[in-house]
């Protein structure tokens, strides 16, 4: 059996599309503080922020899901990778009958 070297979960794609997720969500949040209607009940704060956020989490969803690719970076810490040792096969156990009578 040939030994794997584990790869990360997220690639760079994967890392990218987390800070834009991360970034439009900032965004969505700031535009709803930027509402200078009361209690928030302008087109800032009700509509274009609240939108803002959709957009976000779904970008945040889009990064987590996203399949890295074999650009996912290979792990390069040897605690990290196991190897398995190539050891024969067990050797079938030999079933044998009980010696007692009833």
């Amino acid at each position: 059996m040939e030994p794997t070297t584990p790869r990360f979960a997220f690639g760079p794609r994967n890392y990218r599309l987390m800070f834009i997720g991360l970034a439009v969500l900032a965004a969505g949040f700031i535009t709803m503080t930027l509402d200078t209607e009361d209690y928030g009940e302008g087109f800032l704060g009700i509509t274009l922020g609240p939108i803002l956020l959709a957009i976000g989490f779904a970008i945040e969803f889009w990064a987590i899901m996203a399949r890295p690719g074999a650009t996912a970076p290979v792990a390069q810490d040897a605690a990290t990778v196991t190897t398995v040792p190539s050891q024969p096969a067990p050797a079938k156990p030999v079933i044998t009958t009980p010696t007692y009578k009833r």
